[in-house]
């Protein structure tokens, strides 16, 4: 049902919800931005619907809410070992279109995978999600092209029109709460972008053989292999594992599973002192075509979800939406080749 509340009812409501939930939200962070001065939005737990950024979208993505940069898995001592708790509430979420449409592909990655992350479904499992309407296309989103500008797996949503908070709540138990916080019943269609600026071209005939491309060549001196956009990614899921002794003898400690990048150095060292893909543009090509051919052939649908993060986060102002439209020229190029 669809319900219209000013501030105080909206409040109401979202006091109501934190008797249950811890609540996520994009939030701003005075000062806290990459430069001198400037603001940050990311992702935090508000005690206050006053703290939820319903307009700017967030620097980083909804996904440090199921999956902590770092995170402790167990604890180890000499004689015996111990898994750490659960989260102590269930959590709600706001989040956009996009970021909903992630939620499916890190599903996917962690749950449909073969058996599933019991970590990340332990936390998954009791999470709720708000879609916060989208009234105009973010700078740098490519989310029509994707087909991730709509969303209908919400629990509830919100737009902040004119002052009034317009929600579509499809819980009958928040319905309640709803009425009980004095919200008036009326038609509401969350906003949503039919329409960017930024649009992409994933050529039909993609295939690997783009991967022979002098295209990825000028990313061997252009990226600096920082990690950053995989890092803002929602769709992202790599970690690592660190083990963390207490004590010298390394009886002592505890086990982290840490957020990874395919673009740093590292990442594909192996036993016997390999590493693969060592050009930063190597990776660049690895991370392009797993997010627009191999999860696609994979799973049935595109992985990338357009919401341009990691266009925003480059320093070095490498545009992803670029590359994938240039990848035609890719395929143009090795069929010449051939």
């Amino acid at each position: 049902m669809g319900y219209i509340a000013d501030r105080e009812q909206f409040s109401d409501f979202i006091d109501k919800l934190k008797e249950d939930y811890e609540i996520w939200a994009p939030k701003k962070f005075k000062g806290g931005g990459r430069f001198s001065d400037t603001d940050a939005v990311r992702y935090a737990v508000i005690e206050s619907p006053d703290e939820i950024e319903l307009n700017e979208k967030s620097a980083y993505s909804w996904k440090e809410a199921v999956l902590p940069p770092s995170e402790t898995l167990f604890y180890f001592a000499e004689n015996h070992a111990g898994e750490t708790e659960g989260p102590a509430k269930k959590k709600l979420v706001f989040l956009r279109s996009c970021d909903l449409a992630a939620v499916k592909r890190m599903d996917q990655i962690y749950m449909k995978n073969g058996d599933p992350d019991y970590y990340y479904e332990r936390r998954r499992k009791d999470m709720a999600f708000a879609l916060i309407g989208c009234s105009e296309s973010c700078e740098n989103g490519f989310c029509v092209s994707m087909q991730s500008n709509m969303a209908d797996n919400y629990d509830f949503s919100v737009d902040l029109v004119d002052g009034h908070y317009r929600l579509d709540c499809k819980k009958e138990a928040w319905d309640e709460l709803l009425k009980m916080a004095g919200a008036a019943s009326a038609d509401v269609v969350p906003q949503r972008v039919t329409e960017n600026k930024v649009k992409v071209n994933i050529p039909e005939d993609l295939s690997y053989k783009v991967g022979m491309s002098s295209m990825w060549d000028q990313y061997d001196s252009r990226c600096i292999n920082c990690g950053r956009c995989n890092l803002v990614c929602p769709t992202c899921t790599c970690f690592t594992m660190q083990d963390v002794f207490y004590d010298d003898n390394g009886k002592v400690g505890e086990r982290r599973r840490v957020q990874a990048s395919c673009m740093v150095d590292g990442y594909t060292d192996v036993a016997g002192g390999g590493s693969y893909r060592q050009k930063n543009g190597q990776r660049m090509r690895f991370k392009t075509l797993h997010k627009v051919l191999d999860f696609r052939e994979r799973f049935g649908y595109q992985m990338c979800v357009g919401c341009g993060r990691c266009d925003d986060i480059c320093p070095e102002y490498i545009s992803f939406s670029n590359i994938i439209n240039h990848l035609e020229d890719g395929m143009k190029e090795v069929r010449g080749n051939d």
